[in-house]
């Protein structure tokens, strides 16, 4: 799934668009994701994650290796 967040799991969200006469058409919510550089000092290498912007502010948060550690806790290969 292309709009999928590696640290957070946001997916996008599904639903209508209804116009003034009321027609409803379907659409979707994609979370704002970004491609996003991080170099991870115990390993002393450069890591790429596609995040959404509330997976960054968790990573400003809890620090790049605790997050790592848990997406390797949950089978992600990075």
């Amino acid at each position: 799934m292309s709009a999928h967040c590696q640290v957070t799991g946001r997916v996008p969200g599904f639903g209508n668009t209804v116009s003034h006469s009321h027609r409803r058409t379907r659409r979707r919510w994609n979370p704002n994701i970004q491609t996003k550089t991080y170099y991870l000092p115990s390993e002393g290498r450069r890591i790429k994650l596609r995040i959404s912007t509330t997976g960054i502010k968790v990573v400003d948060r809890d620090g790049i290796e605790a997050v790592v550690a848990r997406l390797r806790r949950q089978g992600t290969k990075i």
